[in-house]
């Protein structure tokens, strides 16, 4: 797997033979990040969270993002997803300034469904944001809903679902809204360590068929390199990049998570960044 260097904007491809002219096209990140600062409060009482940081996050990436506590990360995270504005610096999706609910699907730590609705409901409500005609709707509820692990769930209330079930609907419900980049807090932090790892292997999985860009936080070291294409740890705050590292495991064809962990690049990669998250957080 090329470095992040190899895959950052600025890039440049070798263009076909067009008569012995060399010819070099430009790869544009699918995530933007210059020279990003951001604070909180103003005057004497204002604290920066983040930065400077610069970072570019190419399309079909799985970037995790991992540190200590006050790195950053959800602050970088809901900067991404357009819920907040930089204080300094650029953020771009596409090449275009972030807006809520627009350019990134997002997944939070607790599911946040609407309880009222059933869980086809849910997903459905967001096809409708999406655009998609009503008649189509359902098809794309049941094919959500198989490709997260829950088919034939469509008609339950979400109060009848496991904590697990619901965070899986919450990612159905993302996914639903057509964006080819997906956001997630921690969204695995409030489950049990069995949900959880089962929770990693579906989003694995729906992030190595779909090819989705996916940007992840996570407190975890083993989650971050599980998940990752890269991860990237920040410092203490305010947040700067304090190691950027891909992590060539394979995407498909491992569909046992143990096998996976048994590889023998896994454990020097989780040292590598587990030392670097240490490291930050002194």
């Amino acid at each position: 797997m090329p470095s992040p260097s190899d895959r950052t904007a600025g890039a440049t491809e070798d263009a076909p033979d067009g008569g012995g002219e060399d010819a070099t096209a430009t790869v544009t990140p699918a995530v933007a990040v210059r020279e990003v600062t951001h604070r909180y409060g103003r005057g004497a009482d204002a604290v920066t969270a983040l930065g400077p940081l610069s970072l570019d996050i190419p399309a079909g990436e799985f970037l995790v993002l991992v540190g200590p506590s006050g790195s950053g990360k959800s602050t970088l995270l809901r900067l991404i997803a357009g819920f907040e504005q930089a204080s300094s610096g650029e953020v771009t999706v596409h090449g275009r300034t972030p807006e809520p609910g627009r350019q990134a699907g997002v997944v939070f730590q607790q599911p946040r469904l609407f309880p009222w609705r059933t869980v086809g409901e849910n997903i459905s409500l967001a096809l409708r944001y999406a655009g998609v005609p009503r008649a189509e709707r359902p098809a794309h509820v049941e094919e959500l809903l198989e490709r997260v692990g829950l088919a034939g769930t469509a008609g339950r209330r979400t109060w009848q679902m496991s904590g697990g079930q619901q965070q899986r609907v919450a990612i159905a419900r993302a996914l639903a809204g057509g964006k080819d980049l997906l956001v997630l807090d921690e969204p695995f932090a409030a489950l049990d360590a069995l949900t959880r790892e089962r929770l990693q292997e579906y989003l694995r999985t729906v992030s190595s068929l779909t090819g989705i860009t996916s940007v992840f936080v996570t407190h975890s070291v083993d989650e971050a390199v599980f998940l990752g294409t890269r991860a990237v740890v920040l410092s203490a705050g305010p947040g700067t990049v304090a190691l950027d590292v891909p992590i060539p495991l394979p995407r498909t064809g491992s569909d046992d998570p143990d096998g996976l962990r048994g590889l023998p690049e896994y454990a020097p990669l989780r040292a590598e960044i587990g030392a670097a998250v240490r490291d930050a957080a002194r």
